[in-house]
């Protein structure tokens, strides 16, 4: 957010609100139509960007696969340095998991919209959510997703969700 003078700041909030009430909506949708609440377990991973959602059997200690999906790592969060980092400025992540991020840089650079080209900044709460929607929005997502760990926050979109036929 170095030059000002290109940023239109009530333009951003327009994408923002706009952005956030679209993620809001796949999200409900999401999590309805696919029954992501109460007692699901995941297995994510970032080297083939894939996630699966699992449920145990009644009566049985196996789990069986009932969601399948595509993930795009968003960005990340130090939170012993509380800064961000876009994922399309880290080099030390499968290239798999960034999918079409590129887009979400490029349409901050053809917008005059600071956040996001620049590789990083402080981690304000609000702003981290902003950058998430309106990347979710830009990318088309069907939703957002976060894993936390001790020291770092990892942010995700989730594409192409296909329920797993039975048996999978």
């Amino acid at each position: 957010m170095d030059d000002h003078s290109k940023h239109d700041h009530s333009r951003w909030e327009g994408v923002v609100i706009a952005a956030r009430e679209r993620a809001r909506s796949r999200q409900a949708l999401m999590v309805e139509r696919f029954g992501l609440s109460g007692d699901v377990q995941y297995h994510w991973s970032m080297d083939d960007a894939r996630i699966t959602w699992s449920r145990r059997r009644k009566w049985s200690r196996k789990s069986e696969v009932f969601l399948t999906g595509r993930l795009t790592m968003i960005g990340s969060v130090s939170l012993a340095r509380q800064t961000w980092l876009w994922s399309w400025a880290n080099e030390s992540l499968p290239p798999a998991v960034l999918g079409d991020i590129e887009q979400v840089r490029r349409f901050g650079e053809d917008n005059d919209f600071p956040v996001l080209p620049r590789p990083g900044f402080d981690s304000h709460p609000e702003l981290v959510a902003e950058a998430r929607v309106v990347a979710a929005s830009v990318l088309d997502a069907d939703g957002l997703w976060m894993e936390s760990t001790d020291d770092t926050e990892l942010h995700f979109l989730l594409h192409d969700l296909v329920p797993a036929a039975a048996g999978d």
